[in-house]
């Protein structure tokens, strides 16, 4: 894992999926084996291999009804395979732009950014056929959430009332959006482009910030 391309190789692995749910939060084995849909001991091989590689160990247990359960979380080694934004290069890059653009060239410029960002996935979802609309739809959203954790960040999919929400647990562009909340346009673009449905941004700045994108079904 000592480049771009083979980290990004790793990450599609099934070992490199269990890092990503791990971003932000400890899960137990059974938790993992849920979302991965993989067997107990399958499961369990591959948090062996990893803890061995010094990327997840055990952080704490949770009663169960038959015996206690492990949780697992990333190592710093492991938090280490995740890209991550160049802050300081992209605050002073927005600090200048700011001084010398409008508010909506600004805004245009981080949206066409976003939209780059997207490429080969949004037309890979655009030209996706599902058996319906709302597979489809939440077949797109996924692919935005891998996206977003591809630029450094972690999300999840929340689901209520018709309306399908990006939840981040860890912003890609945190140092970023605290000085220039304009920023979070870019990560909306992002989303928006691979959907390809209206999205509308909901991110929390207080404290540590984290993305919230809304998308109607």
């Amino acid at each position: 894992m000592k480049s771009t391309k083979t980290t990004d190789q790793f990450m599609g692995t099934t070992r490199g999926r269990i890092l990503q749910l791990l971003r932000g939060t400890g899960r137990t084995v059974n938790e993992l084996m849920a979302e991965l849909e993989l067997t107990d001991n399958a499961g369990r091989a591959h948090l062996a291999a990893l803890e061995k590689d010094g990327l997840v160990k055990q952080a704490g247990i949770q009663p169960g009804v038959r015996k206690p359960h492990f949780t697992y979380r990333l190592t710093a080694r492991g938090e280490e395979l995740f890209p991550k934004a160049y802050d300081l290069l992209l605050n002073q890059l927005v600090q200048v732009l700011k001084q010398r653009l409008a508010p909506n060239e600004l805004e245009a410029i981080l949206e066409t950014v976003g939209n780059s960002l997207a490429g080969e996935e949004a037309a890979t979802s655009k030209g996706e056929q599902a058996i319906t609309k709302t597979r489809s739809l939440q077949s797109r959203v996924k692919r935005a959430v891998a996206a977003l954790g591809a630029l450094g960040g972690a999300a999840t999919i929340e689901k209520e009332s018709g309306t399908l929400t990006i939840r981040g647990k860890a912003c890609p562009l945190a140092a970023t959006v605290v000085e220039h909340p304009e920023t979070c346009q870019l990560a909306r673009a992002l989303v928006a482009q691979i959907v390809g449905a209206p999205v509308i941004e909901r991110c929390n700045r207080e404290g540590t910030p984290s993305c919230a994108f809304e998308i109607k079904e």
